[in-house]
């Protein structure tokens, strides 16, 4: 059974929710990897996200770079990619730590991934209103176009595992699910759009089939929801 401080879904309603992308005709499951370099990337997210929370449903904020990684994990082995998928929130949202602290730890590779992905912003004086909101999202696509494979991938996990979250918090919270983002439902499938264009230009991968189909699904309930 999965928890959430918010509510509960069943095994089934989650498996509904998950399913359409968790088992695409077009990919070959695998495990995820277990190294070193994964240990220590899960062990710092963390501690650095430890008490942070996601947004709607209240969850421990791990869940979402864990997820990430495993997500990822389907399309590459590449250990420094997943890596770089546990870490790839810490620089925009924790102001504990920062770029040469990353570098240190886990050198140049991650560092590089783990900046691509990340939005131009301070994490000790976050703004949040919508206007600010949409330059950030707007500089973030700007430079997704100019991005690594690497970095694309990472991306493209975050995003299918992003819009997983959204379809569990309105299963939960119906259309209050959306008054936990700082802009509009519009405006946040608008990214998401954009998000996706600029992948399927970049990134010859099967994830990013993955991230159209739940986009897809994700476009028609919102429309549901909204009516």
């Amino acid at each position: 059974m999965f928890y959430s401080g918010k509510g509960t879904l069943s095994l089934t309603a989650l498996d509904a929710i998950i399913s359409p992308v968790a088992r695409p005709s077009f990919l070959t499951i695998s495990p995820m990897i277990f190294t070193p370099l994964i240990y220590k990337a899960l062990n710092t997210a963390a501690r650095l996200h430890q008490d942070q929370q996601r947004k709607a449903l209240d969850q421990p904020y791990i869940v979402h770079p864990v997820g990430v990684a495993m997500i990822l994990s389907r399309y590459t082995d590449d250990q420094n990619i997943i890596a770089a998928a546990l870490l790839h929130d810490v620089l925009e949202d924790v102001p504990s730590y920062n770029e040469n602290d990353m570098l240190r730890d886990f050198g140049p590779d991650i560092v590089r991934t783990v900046k691509e992905v990340s939005e131009k912003k301070d994490p000790r004086h976050p703004d949040n209103t919508p206007g600010n909101w949409k330059q950030r999202k707007e500089g973030y696509l700007a430079n997704l176009q100019h991005d690594s494979e690497a970095a694309l991938l990472v991306c493209a996990a975050d995003k299918i595992h992003n819009l997983i979250s959204l379809r569990e918090s309105y299963q939960i919270l119906g259309v209050k699910a959306f008054s936990f983002f700082h802009t509009t439902t519009g405006d946040k499938l608008w990214f998401y759009r954009s998000v996706l264009e600029i992948l399927k230009n970049h990134l010859q991968n099967p994830i990013v089939d993955e991230l159209s189909q739940l986009l897809a699904t994700v476009e028609l309930e919102v429309e549901a929801l909204e009516k």
